[in-house]
C-alpha cells in the first residue's frame, strides 16, 4: 500500500525525521504554482482593462474571480476532511491548469469572448476555494506541532514576496508576449508544482478510509456545530472577521487618501504599495525567527490593537514620509496576526476537523473585506478618508480590548494556553 493511502489518526503519527525535506518540496511547489497564478490574475485584469475600458466589466471580473471561492470554501472544507488532502490539491490544481490551457488555445485561435474569460476565472476561483482549506489542513500533517508557527511565518513571507514580484514580472511579460503567453506559463508552472507535490507523501486520515464515516451533510453540520460551540475556535473566527472587516479602511482606502492629500503621481502609489509589501515580507521573516517565543493569543490581540492605533495615527498625519512609514508598519503586523491565528487553529483543532474549520476561515477572508469595502467605499465619497481611518481604528482597538475582557475571551485564552501548553 502506498504511503499516501496509509490510514492515520493524527499529525503526530506521520511526522518523522524527513519532515524538513517534505515541507521544503511542498512549499517550493506551491510557490511556483502560486507565482503562475498571480501572473495570470494580473494579466487578465490588465487585458480586460485595456481591451474594454469598462468599469462594469472589471466589476464582473471581480465577482467571477472571487465570489466562487467564497461559495465553495465551506463545502471544500468538508471534502478536505473526507479525502486525502494531497490528492484534493492535485485534482483542483489540475482542473485550473486544464481550464487555463483551453482558454489559451481558444484565444490563440481568435476566440476571446468575455463570457469565456469569465468562465475560466470562475473555474480558477472554484479551484482556489478547494485548495485553501486542504493546504491549511495538510501542513500540520507534515510539520511537527512545535514548528508550525515558524513554517507558517516562512510561508507568509514567501507569499508576500510573490505579491511584490508578480506584478513586476507580469508587466514585463505582458508587454512582450501578451495574455496568451502568460496563460501557457501558468500551465507550465502548474505542471512543475504538481510534479513536486506528487513526490510528497501525505497520509490519508483514518476517518477518510472508514466505510462507516458520516454522510457528507452530517459532516457539514458537525463542522458548523463545532465552530460555534468551541470557545477558542469561535473567538478566533470572530476576531478574524472583525479585523478583516475593519482593516479595509487602512489597506484599501489609504491610496485614496494619498491621492487626495499628497498628489496623484503614479510613483506615489507605487511607493505606498511597496511599503506595505516590504513590511509583509519582513513581518513573515520576523515571525519565522521569533515564532517560538510568542504567545499566540496575545499576538493576535496585540496586532489587532496595533492595526487600530496605526489607522488612527494615519488619519491624523499630514506628513508623506510618516504616512508611508505607518503603512509599512501595518504590513509588518499582518503576518503576525494571520500566522498566529492560523497556527493557533492548527494546534487546537483535531486533524479530522481542520478542513472544515479552514473552509470557514476562507469564507470569512473572502467575504469580510469585500463587505467592508462595500460599506466604507461609498462612505469615502461622503466623508473624509481620514475620519473613516480614525473611526475604524478606534473600533478595532475597542473590540480587541473587549474581546479579552469578556467571559468568552477568558475561556478562549484558557483554551489557547491549554492547546499550546503555555501558561
Amino acid at each position: 500500500m502506498d504511503q499516501t493511502q496509509t490510514p492515520v489518526t493524527g499529525s503526530s503519527e506521520v511526522v518523522n525525521t524527513t519532515w524538513k525535506k517534505k515541507v521544503a518540496v511542498f512549499m517550493v511547489g506551491q510557490t511556483i504554482t502560486t507565482f503562475g497564478s498571480f501572473l495570470v490574475q494580473y494579466a487578465i485584469f490588465w487585458h480586460l482593462t485595456l481591451s474594454t475600458k469598462s468599469g462594469i466589466v472589471l466589476a464582473l471580473a471581480a465577482v467571477f474571480g472571487f465570489l466562487p471561492q467564497a461559495i465553495v470554501s465551506i463545502f471544500a472544507g468538508v471534502w478536505a476532511d473526507r479525502v486525502n488532502r494531497k490528492v484534493m490539491i492535485i485534482i483542483s490544481d489540475s482542473a485550473i491548469a486544464v481550464a487555463t490551457f483551453l482558454l489559451a488555445l481558444l484565444m490563440l485561435s481568435g476566440v476571446d469572448d468575455l463570457w469565456l474569460i469569465f468562465l475560466v476565472m470562475a473555474v480558477r476561483s472554484v479551484g482556489a476555494g478547494f485548495q485553501m482549506p486542504a493546504i491549511s489542513a495538510l501542513l500540520p500533517q507534515i510539520v511537527p506541532t512545535d514548528k508550525l508557527m515558524r513554517v507558517n511565518g516562512i510561508n507568509s513571507s514567501i507569499q508576500s514576496s510573490l505579491t511584490l514580484l508578480a506584478p513586476v514580472a507580469a508587466a514585463g511579460l505582458y508587454t512582450t508576449m501578451s495574455l496568451v503567453g502568460i496563460l501557457f506559463i501558468d500551465v507550465v508552472t502548474a505542471i512543475i508544482g504538481l510534479s513536486l507535490l506528487a513526490t510528497v507523501s501525505v497520509p490519508t486520515l483514518a476517518r477518510a478510509t472508514d466505510d462507516q464515516k458520516p454522510s457528507y451533510f452530517a459532516d457539514l453540520k458537525d463542522g458548523i456545530q463545532y465552530i460555534f460551540s468551541h470557545d477558542l475556535v469561535r473567538w478566533v473566527m470572530a476576531i478574524f472577521g472583525i479585523v478583516f472587516l475593519l482593516i479595509v479602511a487602512p489597506s484599501n482606502l489609504s491610496p485614496l487618501m494619498l491621492v487626495r492629500n499628497f498628489g496623484s503621481e503614479v510613483w506615489l502609489l507605487t511607493v505606498l504599495e511597496l511599503a506595505f509589501g516590504v513590511g509583509m515580507v519582513l513581518g513573515g521573516a520576523l515571525m519565522a525567527i521569533v515564532a517560538s517565543k510568542l504567545d499566540r493569543i496575545w499576538t493576535i490581540i496585540g496586532t489587532s490593537i496595533a492595526f487600530g492605533l496605526l489607522a488612527i495615527v494615519m488619519g491624523f498625519t499630514t506628513n508623506l514620509i510618516l504616512f508611508y512609514s505607518l503603512f509599512f508598519l501595518i504590513g509588518l503586523a499582518v503576518p503576525a496576526f494571520s500566522t498566529s491565528a492560523t497556527t493557533l487553529l492548527q494546534e487546537t483543532v483535531e486533524p479530522e476537523r481542520q478542513g472544515r474549520v479552514f473552509g470557514f476561515v476562507g469564507i470569512v477572508m473572502s467575504v469580510a473585506m469585500p463587505l467592508g469595502m462595500a460599506v466604507l467605499g461609498p462612505l469615502a465619497d461622503v466623508v473624509s478618508v481620514e475620519l473613516l481611518l480614525i473611526i475604524t481604528g478606534a473600533a478595532t482597538v475597542l473590540i480587541a480590548v473587549v474581546a479579552v475582557m469578556l467571559p468568552a475571551g477568558g475561556r478562549a485564552m484558557a483554551a489557547a494556553h491549554a492547546s499550546t501548553g503555555k501558561a
